[in-house]
């Protein structure tokens, strides 16, 4: 007798409608749509600053870019004292950035005006005034205490 209330209540699920679960994973559904997603309306703040400074820090450029066509495409706005495209030590390659050190403040700021955002070998370059490099820091060996009582090379075992 259970056996067959068992097949009965199968038989009845099998003919209802399936909308139940269907609705779930319908696009047409309004549950998806009223979900309340929160709004980002503060924006992310951009980089400050650095200085003003006769030195100036490049980005964007192309792996063909050379120290001398950087030279070359910022002189057109002032007197540069040396320009320098950081390169791969294996490759030769650019690393993709540079600096451009101009004669004086005034060259340096028409630098910038003329040249960020512009096109220098295929590529949009960024020209912006180069940040100070921070001190160094002490230098950090992931070396903890270790096991037992060794206190470095200069000592032995206590």
């Amino acid at each position: 007798m259970v056996m067959r209330a068992t097949i009965s209540a199968l038989a009845a699920a099998s003919k209802a409608p399936r909308g139940g679960s269907l609705r779930l994973f319908s696009t047409t559904s309004t549950i998806s749509s009223s979900f309340p997603f929160p709004q980002n309306t503060q924006q992310t703040p951009a980089r400050e600053q650095a200085e003003p400074n006769t030195n100036l820090f490049v980005s964007g450029l192309s792996k063909r870019t050379t120290t001398e066509g950087l030279q070359e495409a910022f002189s057109k706005f002032g007197e540069v004292v040396q320009a320098k495209v950081v390169t791969d030590r294996t490759s030769g390659y650019s690393k993709g950035f540079g600096f451009v050190k101009y004669a004086t403040l005034e060259n340096a700021a028409e630098g910038i005006k003329g040249m960020d955002g512009q096109f220098l070998d295929g590529w949009v370059i960024f020209a912006e005034y180069a940040r100070p490099k921070p001190p160094p820091s002490q230098p950090q060996n992931n070396m903890g205490p270790g096991y037992g009582n060794y206190t470095g090379p200069n000592n032995r075992w206590q």
